[in-house]
């Protein structure tokens, strides 16, 4: 196995608790436009679709309803709705951790927030790079924002590892040729963890130690 040169995380779900903040956010998004809240599948699509995809699935044919809600979900503040994402306990200790050793990213279908949600919660010292749905033609489960952070570190898929909680995580994680550690349970995996908190023992214990030094 080559040696681990990067991690990449997914935001939702694996850096952040944040299903009550995106659900708030959607609904008011459809009180909007005139529309009942998310139904059960709907809270589940919204916290891994990005939003063309979700207003894909909730609208059908309705291409013009689909896209006013795109611009409203573009213009909408979440400014209200960050109270509600909980980070991972002990987060910023645990990415200056990971930092000594490896370079860091974050690739999420998140839109316009991917990078305030960075600088919000004070991450960008951690992250050489934060990839959203609009730095990429595609998004999960397409490989492209885990094909860009690879790019831009310079490095072969496999000396890179995503770190996600879907399925379409996943997917897209073996699509890009990376190694994928599952987080909680609603995706299996041959590494998996049940919290963000475990993800420096499995990473010493899959690929070792390392030296002590991140490369760049």
């Amino acid at each position: 196995m080559p040696p681990l040169r990067a991690v990449i995380f997914d935001c939702d779900g694996v850096l952040f608790d944040s299903w009550r903040a995106n659900v708030a956010f959607y609904n008011a998004l459809l009180a909007t436009l005139g529309r009942p809240p998310l139904d059960a599948e709907g809270e589940r699509d919204a916290h891994m679709m990005s939003s063309p995809q979700l207003f894909a699935r909730l609208f059908g044919d309705d291409a013009e309803l689909a896209e006013r809600a795109i611009v409203l979900a573009r213009d909408l503040d979440f400014e209200p709705f960050y109270q509600w994402m909980e980070p991972a306990p002990g987060l910023h200790a645990l990415l200056a951790g990971l930092k000594t050793t490896y370079r860091l990213a974050m690739a999420t279908n998140r839109g316009v927030t991917a990078g305030r949600v960075v600088q919000r919660f004070g991450l960008d010292e951690f992250f050489e790079l934060t990839v959203g749905i609009h730095d990429v033609a595609r998004p999960k489960p397409f490989p492209d924002m885990i094909e860009k952070c690879i790019e831009h570190f310079g490095i072969a898929a496999p000396e890179a590892v995503y770190v996600g909680d879907t399925e379409s995580d996943r997917a897209a994680a073996c699509a890009a040729g990376t190694h994928f550690v599952a987080v909680g349970e609603q995706v299996k995996a041959p590494l998996q963890i049940r919290a963000l908190a475990e993800l420096p023992s499995l990473l010493v214990g899959t690929w070792g130690a390392g030296d002590g030094e991140r490369e760049t």
